[in-house]
This record gives C-alpha cells, sequence and structure tokens, in this order.
C-alpha cells in the first residue's frame, strides 16, 4: 500500500481499516460541504495563494530551473505536514485520522464553491431574469457575458460545471483514493500552482511556470480520463465516447477538451461554438451533438455530475469491501 510510505509495514487487517477509513472520509466530507460549504475566499485558501505569490516574487527569473524551485517550496512544506499530522494522528487513533483526512478533503474539495453560481444562474434562467443570469456568469467566469442570450448563458454555465466538478470533486478523489490526504493536498496545490503559474505565457513570465504546467498534465492524465468515462458510464455513453475521440483535440486546451467533450456527448448537448463577446462574435469549436443548450439542461448537467460521484463512491465502496473479503 502507498500508505506505508507514511505508516511502516502494515498488517492486512490494519489494511483494510485504512481503506474503510478512505470511503468514510469521503462520504463524511461530502456531507459535511454540502451542509456548510466552505467559501472560495477562506482563509486557507488565501493564504497558500499569498504563500504562493511571495514564492513568485523571490524565486522567478524567468528560468525552467527557478520554477522547480519554487514548485517544490510550495509543494513539499503542505505535504509533508499533512503526512505527519496524519501519521502521528493514525499512531494516537484510527478514528483521529479519519477526523483529519475529512478536513483536508473539507478544504480542498469545495463542491459547493461553483454549485450556488449553476443553481443560482439556472433559477434566473428560468424566471426570465437575463440581466441577473448575466451577471452571476460574469463574476464565475471571469468575462463579460452582458451581450450573452439565454442559450448562450447556458453553454457557459454547463462549460463551466463541468469543468469546475473535475477540478473541484473528481480529481480531488482520485488523488485522494491514491495517496489519501496526501494526495489530495498535492493535487489542490498542484491545481493552484498551475492556475497561478502554468498557464501564464507573457514574456516577463519566462519559463518559471513550466514545471507547474508539466507536472500538473501528468496528474491530471489518469484522473481527467476516468472522470471522463463516468460521465459516458452515466449518460449516453455511444455519444460520449464518440465526442471525445473526434472532437476534444480540437479545443485550445486538450484536457478540458476531454471533459467537455465527453460531458456534451452525455448530456446530448451542444457547447462550445460561437459567442457574442466584447462587441463582436468568438468563435469556437462546436462540442457534443443533439439540442441547443437551455436551462433544463443545466438541470441535467446536475444529473450527470451527482451520477458521476455516486459511480465513483460505488466503486470506492466495492473496492472496499472487496479488500476487506481479501
Amino acid at each position: 500500500m502507498l500508505y506505508g510510505i507514511f505508516d511502516g509495514p502494515q498488517t492486512y487487517a490494519y489494511d483494510v481499516r485504512i481503506e474503510a477509513m478512505k470511503f468514510i472520509s469521503l462520504l463524511v466530507a461530502l456531507l459535511l460541504e454540502q451542509v456548510r460549504p466552505l467559501r472560495p475566499s477562506n482563509q486557507v485558501h488565501v493564504l497558500l495563494v499569498r504563500y504562493v505569490r511571495a514564492l513568485e516574487h523571490h524565486f522567478n527569473g524567468g528560468q525552467y530551473r527557478h520554477g522547480v524551485i519554487g514548485w517544490l517550496l510550495a509543494v513539499a512544506p503542505v505535504a509533508v505536514l499533512t503526512g505527519l499530522v496524519y501519521y502521528y494522528l493514525l499512531r494516537a487513533g484510527p478514528v483521529l485520522a479519519m477526523a483529519w483526512s475529512v478536513v483536508v478533503l473539507y478544504l480542498t474539495m469545495g463542491f459547493r464553491q461553483f454549485s450556488h453560481y449553476f443553481t443560482e444562474i439556472s433559477q434566473c434562467l428560468r424566471s426570465g431574469n437575463l440581466a441577473a443570469a448575466r451577471e452571476l456568469l460574469g463574476k464565475w467566469h471571469g468575462e463579460s457575458a452582458t451581450e450573452l442570450s439565454a442559450s448562450e448563458i447556458a453553454r457557459l454555465a454547463i462549460e463551466q460545471g463541468l469543468l469546475s466538478s473535475y477540478r473541484h470533486v473528481f480529481g480531488v478523489v482520485a488523488w485522494f483514493a491514491v495517496l489519501g490526504p496526501v494526495g489530495a493536498v498535492l493535487y489542490r496545490t498542484a491545481s493552484l500552482l498551475n492556475d497561478n503559474w502554468g498557464t501564464r505565457r507573457d514574456a516577463e513570465f519566462g519559463e518559471f511556470g513550466g514545471p507547474a504546467a508539466t507536472v500538473f498534465r501528468w496528474m491530471d492524465w489518469v484522473p481527467l480520463r476516468l472522470t471522463a468515462v463516468s460521465f459516458a458510464v452515466v449518460g449516453d455513453f455511444e455519444d460520449a465516447i464518440y465526442c471525445w475521440r473526434a472532437q476534444a483535440a480540437g479545443w485550445p486546451n486538450y484536457a478540458h477538451g476531454i471533459i467537455l467533450a465527453s460531458g456534451a456527448g452525455a448530456l446530448g448537448v451542444r457547447l462550445g461554438d460561437a459567442l457574442h463577446q466584447y462587441g463582436g462574435v468568438r468563435y469556437r469549436p462546436e462540442l457534443g451533438t443533439g439540442d441547443e443548450a437551455d436551462v433544463e439542461h443545466m438541470q441535467s448537467t446536475a444529473g450527470l455530475i451527482w451520477r458521476a460521484l455516486v459511480l465513483w463512491m460505488f466503486v470506492l465502496l466495492i473496492v472496499t469491501i472487496a479488500h476487506s473479503l481479501g
């Protein structure tokens, strides 16, 4: 087991208990996050962002090796601290270790950090309040939405919802399933570094963000495709796989294209395509097949994400039971 990195030699019964703790921790964290969602501007996130920006300020010399140093200094302390706390709590008692896992998941998953935008936009579209829907989407998406039609708002909201569900839920769950709380912290920190460093392409920034982009691309490879497959399994499988294979590569960000194409195919909705923004038309590749996006498809998207999450939890439960039975 990968937990042996921290826990030393494991007996079989001890190993089974670890697997059971993972499943229970995930379930409790998901329920807790639904009851008391954590705001995106929570203090832990704010402090981590400040730390990342301070590292960039002090170590960014525009070269790749500087990015390696910065990435290690950003990730290693957080991951090591998380692992040490887990190790000592596990020695003190499994309940304490499980509680720590719940805390880490609560801080790293953030299901409700994006779903409230999705729900409120859907409600505004249903009531015909287009102005409010545009304002909410602009805040969430970070781009102008003042010229978008109702269909374009629904389309962008579905795209943002699918991507956010992957980044805030499925990616974290996948790495937690492998490395426990350390895996969840590794993924979220690597994701933050990619967003702040890896996506920068300006000449002044240089190659500093290269390591962050490379590491996150490798960390994302398997969870990304597992998420796309899960969308296909709980939706229209044939169309989801077809759209993934035929359309994902045409999207500017291939990783995003995999999620969006598979999600669009699973839902039977058209995503991508042209948008009316900034006084003109912004052309994008078309993703998916079927109908034009509307508020009903937004409801279907929420159902797709929840079904995929239930599928993941079911698989984890089956793995836990199978492990306990030998």
